[in-house]
């Protein structure tokens, strides 16, 4: 392979993988199968890397090769690396025979991968279907792995980030048509390159996403901090996204994050002596308005994160917020968090909960997105930022302690086919005015205590924010003006064509 292989063309060569199963398996199934197989194979091209270049530094002492090779970040047994699978093909267990594998990956890297595949099963006859079908789609997996092209050994791609942009890539295609369950397990790049830069987080920080997904959004927060001095935590609630989420931190060498598999609202498993742990930057894209999400038990939660309020039990989105808020270390976390629009203005619990929030003066910004940014959903979203190193009303000296900032960059976006997108300059703008906290006309808006409160307590942004554009003065003597001369046009016209009419005998 041309070690001048595009990003493109790897990316292209994994999605023809997915015609093994395309159209016999649902998206949501057969992805985990691709994925898991595209980790197999960067694992064993990277540790093949290294194995050669270690024998070509110690010829001839096989016993330094191999305790050098027992220090790397990793370790791929013997019988577990994609070539021994891929000279198993034709195996009539090949199924089993990459379960093993699977198994072993693991047992050799448990403090990295402990069970991280334990929520895949290439021996299913459920998911692959019965025996000869199951081993004809593996065979098929196996080959379009195997092309020669596909070589992801640092010494043939260099030390770009390849692996990661194609994990990227595949889990947004894989988004694209998972229909309305595409939000739990991705959030689109741009979106979450917004949330990172109006977060902010700064070296030493611990940055924590409670509804992680795949780990898009957790992974692009990190590298905004702009060297490897951070620490990131998320819980998933999904098994196979979970496992998708340790995966892509594996490729992406953040593999010491600490994810926990289960219901962040019903059993948050990030706890510090038998404490909700805290978090110097928080930030999520929670499934929108969930339903049945713990409300039952809400009440006697035993960290008390609901004090606010216990929101309605069809829709969980104050569930997280609250949680995220609650997460965020006193006096100075920071919190941003995608929200359906419902957020903003409904009342009920919703209300109550949202009052509570403004009047203790931790929301710093709400921000308006374009709609139709998300796959399966075209709903327009908004994007709340809270501070809690904010001064309280009555205390606040400073400007952008005494207003909330509102943001409405609706109307600013690339116009997509089926999906829109942020464009750098829609993202630099957002970014600088909340970092400057100024008003632009029909862009943004300072609003005070009052005004919030006078609006009983709705954040709704055109309240805040007017858009209106204003129609020019229309002249009606020169529009009637128009119309007689254009009336007078048509008689001509109509008496032309009738004497044309006429000569024609008709």
């Amino acid at each position: 392979m041309s070690p001048h292989i595009t990003q493109k063309e790897i990316n292209e060569i994994v999605w023809r993988a997915c015609d093994t199963f395309r159209g016999a398996i649902d998206p949501a199934q057969y992805k985990d199968y691709i994925l898991t197989m595209l980790f197999i194979k960067y694992m064993s091209d990277l540790w093949k890397d290294h194995k050669e270049a270690y024998e070509k530094k110690y010829p001839n002492d096989p016993e330094r090769v191999k305790r050098t090779l027992l220090r790397e970040r990793f370790i791929v047994p013997d019988k577990s690396d994609f070539d021994y699978l891929y000279a198993s093909r034709e195996e009539s267990n090949i199924g089993e025979i990459i379960n093993i594998a699977l198994e072993q990956i693991e047992d050799a890297n448990k403090s990295k991968l402990e069970n991280v595949f334990r929520n895949i099963d290439f021996n299913s006859e459920g998911a692959l279907g019965q025996t000869k079908e199951r081993n004809r789609r593996l065979k098929n997996l196996l080959e379009d792995f195997g092309d020669e092209r596909l070589d992801l050994r640092p010494s043939r791609i260099g030390n770009r980030d390849v692996i990661g942009d194609v994990y990227e890539y595949l889990i947004s295609r894989f988004a694209a048509g998972a229909g309305k369950k595409a939000g739990e397990f991705y959030t689109p790049p741009e979106v979450s390159t917004l949330l990172a830069k109006l977060i902010a987080p700064k070296p030493g920080d611990r940055i924590c996403d409670p509804a992680s997904g795949s780990g898009s959004l957790l992974i692009k927060v990190g590298h905004e901090v702009g060297n490897n001095d951070f620490a990131l935590f998320g819980q998933e609630s999904n098994g196979s996204t979970w496992s998708l989420c340790r995966m892509n931190m594996f490729l992406h060498s953040m593999d010491s994050a600490r994810v926990e598999w289960c219901d962040t609202l019903t059993n948050p498993k990030l706890i510090d002596n038998d404490e909700l742990m805290r978090f110097n930057v928080v930030v999520a894209n929670p499934p929108f308005s969930l339903d049945k999400w713990g409300q039952e038990t809400a009440s006697h939660d035993r960290f008390n994160r609901f004090w606010r309020g216990v929101p309605p039990k069809s829709r969980g989105d104050y569930a997280f917020i609250s949680h995220m808020v609650e997460i965020a270390l006193e006096g100075e976390g920071k919190v941003a968090v995608i929200v359906p629009h419902g957020v903003l203005f409904r009342s009920g619990a919703e209300g109550i909960i949202r009052q509570q929030f403004i009047e203790e003066n931790i929301l710093e910004a709400v921000i308006g997105l374009p709609s139709q940014l998300f796959f399966g959903t075209g709903i327009p979203v908004a994007v709340l930022v809270f501070n809690k190193g904010r001064k309280s009303w009555e205390s606040a000296v400073a400007d952008r302690d005494k207003h909330i900032l509102f943001i409405d960059a609706s109307r600013e976006f690339e116009d997509g086919k089926k999906q829109n997108r942020l464009r750098d300059e829609d993202i630099k703008k957002i970014v600088g005015t909340f970092k400057d906290y100024k008003e632009i006309e029909k862009y943004s808006h300072k609003a005070t205590y009052d005004e919030i409160k006078e609006a009983d307590f709705n954040l709704n942004i055109p309240r805040y924010v007017d858009t209106f554009e204003e129609e020019e003065d229309i002249d009606i003597s020169e529009v009637q003006k128009e119309i007689e001369s254009i009336e007078k046009e048509l008689a001509e016209t109509q008496k032309e064509l009738n004497q044309y009419l006429k000569e024609l005998g008709l």
